[in-house]
């Protein structure tokens, strides 16, 4: 362990570009930790993981080792305020100092929402991000943590650069740190720590400035003025603040639109998953003749949506295709929009609106990554994924409170229900009825031999009948990103039979403790008339049909899922 080093930072080009000679800091041998690989959504972990030893400082220090642009440049720092997470920011600051990152915006509290976070890296032209987050996973000591690194376009980072930290960690023998006091979080300003500066914002700020710049907020302000009424349930996690500045204090939703609107460090010891489930409070708000007329929950960092109309649920696959159908009724897009993309196991709702439009349609692997490429290209401007993630291309990030905004800019602009928008999209589309069973807390050496037995069966599967039906197509799901060319294998079962219906098996990539497997269900009904069944009646036979081909219960002991959704 060495002190009092002096850091000479240079361009690559050889030119000087700052002298930190005075810049102390400290080199602390470490040891490599061999589960550091980050997942679709960056490393989870449980808090004690990250809490032992050199875990979180390993890491961190494996992105300044390998992404050079954030020596002298800006690194845009911040998360959901879970347990844990105003600690690593301040583990994270020195680090950053001793690693000759020139400037550091950090949420005030150290607070940003994941979609917050990507705007204020692409606002500031910032080399990249460290968001501080589990997503929709469960908070507290005894809780999940998370970290991700997002590039200079504001989006997740793709394979090629997670795969470069992940390699680092295996190696890593030493991190750097300054020692100085914990920089002041609650109070704006700037601060100065060592040679780098410290920038503590608003996390709440750039972000409403940039909704208010898409939607017509006008428009939404009569709609809430005319007696509309809504619920917004942050549950207890990041988008408390952000929901109560746009939608009471901007758009003027009567205090108490936004419930569960403090974020706590284990989200109120609540489940921080905007589902029928988790949110079931929210649910009742909507049920009857006295029900609410708009009820939407966010995720634990801000990321994901759940919609809701009075006795109506919106699944998430309907989600994005209604609102691509309408996206001509948001200002920032009259003039239409050049594709869509989805996510594999996400229904095709949207495919069909796409064709009706004639504009691209994608399908890519589950994570967000994958659309970062299409969005920067031009060539999508709408997408999202079944797991209640909705975006566009204003942000490299899905965005709950931008599908909450969109959804009520089309209903101020059409004047109708939810469930008449919906029902109607149904009528002129069709309906894809559709459904995810998740198993959750399977061992994982039994969720393993399930997929790799279905695997095994994929090649004699086409042709053949399950139940009736034939199979069109049984493949592992395989991505080539048509931008770059990078190759993406093993992305899930998927089993194709001839009439539109799909089977989908994959393991989840969020989870930290044993396997969660998903399958995901669909079928399509053009016939009107046929198009009101709830969806577990309409897929009750294809269901018997999974839980048959994979063999759930046989191998994990599930008689039933644990969620569906």
């Amino acid at each position: 362990m060495g002190r009092d080093f002096k850091m000479w930072l240079w361009y690559k080009s050889g030119q000087f570009l700052r002298d930190p000679s005075n810049m102390h800091f400290t080199t602390y041998s470490t040891h490599p930790f061999k589960d550091q690989r980050p997942g679709t959504s960056g490393l989870r972990k449980r808090v004690e993981v990250f809490r032992q030893g050199n875990y979180l400082k390993n890491f961190v220090q494996s992105v300044f080792d390998t992404q050079r642009e954030l020596v002298g440049g800006t690194l845009v720092l911040g998360g959901d305020g879970r347990f844990y997470n105003r600690e690593a920011i301040q583990i994270i600051l020195r680090m950053a100092a001793a690693n000759g990152v020139a400037r550091v915006l950090v949420g005030q509290g150290g607070l940003l929402s994941t979609p917050a976070a990507s705007c204020v890296i692409r606002k500031y032209g910032a080399a990249g991000g460290l968001i501080l987050s589990a997503s929709h996973n469960p908070g507290g000591p005894d809780g999940d943590f998370g970290i991700k690194y997002n590039t200079a376009n504001g989006g997740p980072a793709p394979e090629k650069v997670t795969e470069a930290i992940y390699a680092r960690t295996l190696e890593i023998t030493n991190f750097r740190s300054i020692d100085e006091e914990d920089v002041e979080l609650d109070d704006l300003g700037s601060y100065q720590l060592s040679e780098t500066q410290i920038e503590v914002i608003d996390p709440v700020a750039d972000y409403a400035d940039l909704m208010a710049s898409i939607f017509d907020f006008d428009a939404i302000r009569a709609l809430l003025a005319g007696g509309f009424r809504i619920r917004f349930d942050a549950m207890h996690a990041v988008t408390g603040p952000y929901a109560t500045r746009i939608l009471e204090q901007t758009l003027g939703a009567p205090a108490g639109t936004v419930i569960n609107g403090e974020p706590l460090e284990d989200f109120g010891g609540h489940h921080p998953d905007p589902n029928l489930v988790h949110a079931a409070e929210l649910v009742a708000m909507t049920q009857g003749p006295d029900g609410v007329d708009f009820a939407a929950a966010s995720d634990g960092d801000g990321d994901r949506n759940m919609i809701l109309g009075r006795d109506f649920f919106v699944t998430p696959s309907d989600s994005l295709a209604v609102l691509a159908a309408n996206a001509t009724l948001i200002p920032a897009h009259r003039g239409g929009i050049p594709g869509v993309a989805r996510s594999m196991p996400t229904s095709q709702a949207v495919d069909r609106v796409a064709a009706a439009m004639g504009i691209e349609c994608f399908e890519t692997p589950t994570g967000w990554k994958f659309f970062g490429n299409l969005l920067d290209a031009g060539r999508i401007a709408f997408c999202g994924e079944e797991s209640f993630g909705t975006g566009s291309n204003h942000v490299r990030e899905k965005d709950g409170l931008w599908a909450v905004l969109a959804w009520l800019n089309v209903l101020a602009a059409r004047g109708q229900s939810v469930a008449d928008i919906v029902t109607g999209h149904w009528q002129q589309y069709g309906r894809n009825y559709y459904s995810r069973h998740d198993y959750e807390g399977i061992k994982g050496k039994a969720a393993d031999q399930l997929m790799k037995d279905l695997r095994a069966r994929l090649p004699q599967l086409p042709g053949t009948f399950l139940d009736g039906l034939e199979v069109g197509y049984a493949d592992d799901f395989s991505y080539t990103d048509p931008i770059d060319g990078s190759v993406s294998q093993r992305q899930g079962v998927r089993i194709g039979f001839s009439n539109g219906s799909r089977i989908v098996f994959r393991l989840s990539g969020t989870g930290t403790v044993d396997a969660t497997l998903r399958v995901y269900l669909e079928s399509f009904e053009p016939n009107v008339a046929s198009q009101g069944l709830d969806p577990q009646v309409a897929l009750a036979a294809l269901i018997s049909t999974a839980n048959e081909l994979a063999q759930i219960q046989l191998l994990t002991g599930r008689a039933a899922p644990d969620v569906i959704t």
